[in-house]
């Protein structure tokens, strides 16, 4: 008996399984995976307004490969960062292609695959904890994961799931929701956090200017304060165990990746604020080269001299190609023109139309929430073009329901054809 998959059953799984293959930290097989799904999945039409986000990504790509041509680069570094690169236009091919014919269940899809993962996540670490020990904050993220923005998403939909006309059960959207917060609050990502509460605060309609926003917004900021000076008097100690291990890199968390001097000889004041670090030697090293540098960057292929060798992931490094900084990542490969590019790929998050359709308002919060958490991300932590993130995903589904819920709910009732006939 021939088992027959449908077209539409097909792309989510393809969805599910795009999502998944970053958590597995391999950007070659991420690469890959990503490559063929959206190569397969080509559509014939696009919409302008995604068509303009795109094409704001490949016009960095574009401008670092030209500005490459005024250095000398080895060829293995400049393919590296062509695909780097070029990541955030393939996740957001792929949201906004797999389920462009299947869009009304384009939610409970999104869903589906943070199910997956929060599995996956919570049965390694068990595993972790049995068999390996770990019991600490840092084996935790070692063996589970850093971070999972995606998840966080997930959680926001589910909370909201009115707002997303999600077609589940109350008694799924209620275990989905313990899943899924239990499986991202164990990664124990300070991102995640400030994550949730940007999307959250958005879909509340709180960061709209209006009197009672801006009272939630004093009102949130106070309390950020109290606990953080709360932090700060219990003091907790750099190698400390278990939750204090977490409430440190909290309390360094405001100076991190702000800081302006750094003494390279001192190995705390430098592994405390690496982010900060890279940063310094971007910026003088584009500075000491010359206007050109500036404004264009250094192009595919191009590195910063850390001018120290350090410990990153598994080997030693003095000379990096990507930072944890996305705006610097830019500006390193396309100086301040790419800058300004990628801030307004930032801005047409923002930039949202009006709708008669409650559930593409709804959106409109939650992709306005997202442009103000890629201010943070970027900062911290690379944005779109970091290796193990799936953001763009999203980012192109929300895209996609949005243009394709407007279609079919603007079509002239003579066009309609009844349900029987389609």
């Amino acid at each position: 008996m021939a088992i027959t998959i449908s077209k539409n059953t097909l792309n989510q799984i393809i969805f599910i399984i795009c999502v998944g293959v970053p958590y597995l930290d391999n950007f070659e097989l991420t690469f890959a995976v990503w490559s063929l799904s959206a190569l397969f999945t080509l559509h014939r039409t696009y919409s302008v307004k995604f068509l303009t986000y795109i094409l704001c990504f490949a016009i960095i790509l574009a401008l670092a490969f030209i500005v490459m041509f005024f250095h000398d680069r080895q060829a293995y570094y400049v393919i590296r960062d062509i695909t780097y690169m070029f990541k955030p236009i393939l996740g957001l091919m792929l949201g906004y292609q797999l389920l462009k014919n299947n869009y009304k269940n384009a939610f409970n899809v999104l869903v589906n695959a943070a199910v997956v993962v929060a599995v996956l996540h919570i049965l390694i670490l068990i595993n972790a904890v049995i068999f390996h020990h770990a019991v600490t904050v840092n084996d935790l993220r070692l063996y589970g994961g850093y971070f999972s923005d995606y998840e966080v998403f997930a959680l926001i939909v589910l909370l909201f799931h009115k707002k997303f006309e999600l077609d589940l059960s109350r008694q799924k959207i209620f275990y989905f929701t313990i899943l899924i917060a239990l499986s991202a609050c164990l990664y124990l990502a300070r991102t995640n956090f400030i994550q949730f509460a940007i999307l959250f605060v958005a879909m509340k309609g709180y960061l709209k200017v209006n009197t009672k926003s801006i009272l939630v917004v004093i009102s949130t900021v106070l309390l950020v304060v109290i606990a953080y000076s709360t932090i700060v008097y219990i003091n907790p100690k750099r190698n400390g165990a278990g939750i204090e291990a977490l409430l440190y890199k909290i309390k360094i968390a405001p100076v991190e990746a702000f800081k302006t001097k750094i003494d390279p000889t001192d190995w705390k004041d430098l592994n405390d604020n690496y982010r900060s670090y890279e940063n310094i030697m971007t910026v003088e090293q584009l500075s000491k080269k010359g206007i050109f540098s500036v404004i264009f960057g250094e192009g595919l292929g191009s590195k910063i001299d850390l001018k120290v060798t350090m410990k990153l992931g598994d080997k030693d490094l003095r000379y990096i190609s990507i930072l944890h900084n996305g705006f610097m990542t830019v500006f390193l490969k396309t100086g301040l023109l790419g800058i300004c590019i990628y801030i307004y790929t930032i801005y047409l998050l923002f930039k949202q139309n009006r709708s008669k359709f409650p559930v593409i308002q709804n959106i409109n919060l939650l992709l306005v929430g997202t442009g103000t958490f890629l201010i943070f991300s970027n900062w911290v932590f690379m944005g779109l073009y970091n290796l193990r993130d799936n953001k763009a995903l999203v980012i192109g589904l929300l895209f996609c329901f949005v243009e394709m819920y407007r279609k079919n709910n603007l079509l002239p009732v003579a066009n309609v054809k009844p349900e029987n006939e389609q």
